[in-house]
């Protein structure tokens, strides 16, 4: 089969890039900006966004992104766009991803501008698509990357540290899923098996997690620019993103989608969610038990839930556990991409396990 590794044609990272987006607009279009905007993201950062446009005479228009990546929202903004002739999205992932959406169904070119650092979702050629209630509904694939991808390092070192560790929490899981794909020999989101080079990044993303995570975490929580907060946004965005669609997703993506079928877990972050289903993937794969503590106390150190109770699960019981079980297990989710088969008992037995063991990793720390 053959390899295939792809990214985005641009991405430009550094504190204060929002207010370039009209530069970066120039490049690819003239009639017009659509811009689709979290109101959180705009009631921040509308200076610095209308500032450029306006400074370089740049017509645009600003649309409020509805709460929602679902086909609903990306109707409503492809019956809005009129003459504009290249989409916009401001702020997180499912903006972003809504963003990449209407553009690939009006044949338009796409900026991509994160406000938070939370997915990996930027650079990719993928949009999850949800229902309108918010449950994982299918991966929308597009035919290509977005043509320009820029990181505000300032506008993500200023958002809620949750954010900035949530990505840590989906980024963590890009070099487990990418080698549990390649040793199944699965086709990855870039429609070939995966290459060096995408492994190579997808395990330089978690080296530097590792590094630098947690000082990242101390240094977002002061709303500094640091050296280990420019290194993680680089990984939850850039290095995650190449790594996931090109290395391949598995277990830890599949369990977040299947978390997604309990409406208990709704107020979790992506990110969160995937941290524990990384944690669950490395106890299906009987990782060993220095390296599954390890990771259990990483994030743990960076906030992220290791435990059915941290998800709000405490007492879901093990009929509702077992509906995401079988939900992660489905034909069209990522699951088959583990490298030996997974049934959804042996999922609903792995997250009891995981939080067995969590719950002894604090007990043992609290000690």
């Amino acid at each position: 089969m053959k390899r295939v590794i792809c990214s985005p044609g641009s991405y430009i990272q550094g504190p204060g890039e929002l207010g370039q987006l009209a530069q970066y607009y120039q490049t690819l279009g003239r009639q017009g900006a659509y811009l689709i905007v979290s109101q959180s993201a705009y009631a921040v950062w509308k200076d610095r966004i209308d500032g450029g446009f306006c400074s370089a005479d740049v017509p645009y228009e600003v649309h409020s992104f509805g709460g929602e990546c679902c086909q609903s929202e990306i109707d409503k903004h492809l019956r809005q766009m009129g003459n504009c002739d290249v989409v916009l999205g401001v702020g997180g992932g499912k903006v972003l991803d809504t963003a990449k959406a209407v553009a690939h169904f009006a044949h338009k070119p796409v900026i991509i501008a994160p406000t938070i650092a939370s997915t990996d979702a930027p650079c990719s050629r993928v949009a999850v698509l949800y229902t309108e209630q918010g449950a994982f509904f299918h991966y929308l694939s597009l035919p290509s990357n977005p043509n320009v991808v820029v990181m505000d390092t300032l506008a993500a070192a200023q958002a809620p540290v949750r954010f900035l560790m949530a990505g840590i929490g989906d980024a963590l899981a890009t070099y487990y899923e990418a080698t549990a794909a390649a040793r199944s020999g699965a086709m990855t989101m870039a429609g070939g098996c995966s290459t060096r080079a995408a492994l190579a990044l997808a395990e330089l993303c978690r080296d530097t997690l590792l590094q630098y995570g947690r000082q990242a975490r101390t240094d977002a929580e002061q709303k500094r620019v640091t050296e280990a907060v420019e290194n993680v946004i680089e990984s939850n965005t850039y290095l995650s993103g190449i790594g996931f669609e090109s290395g391949g997703l598995a277990a830890a993506h599949a369990i977040h989608n299947g978390l997604t079928a309990l409406e208990e877990t709704h107020a979790l972050l992506h990110g969160e969610k995937v941290a524990f289903g990384t944690i669950v993937q490395l106890v299906l794969e009987r990782r060993d038990a220095e390296e599954l503590l390890a990771i259990i106390r990483f994030c743990r150190d960076c906030g992220l839930p290791t435990t059915l109770r941290e998800l709000g699960l405490a007492h879901a019981g093990d009929e509702r556990l077992m509906r995401a079980a079988a939900a992660s297990c489905a034909q069209e989710d990522t699951m088959g991409n583990m490298p030996f088969p997974v049934t959804p008992e042996d999922v609903l037995s792995a997250m009891k396990r995981t939080d067995q063991i969590a719950q002894l990793a604090g007990l043992l720390k609290r000690g």
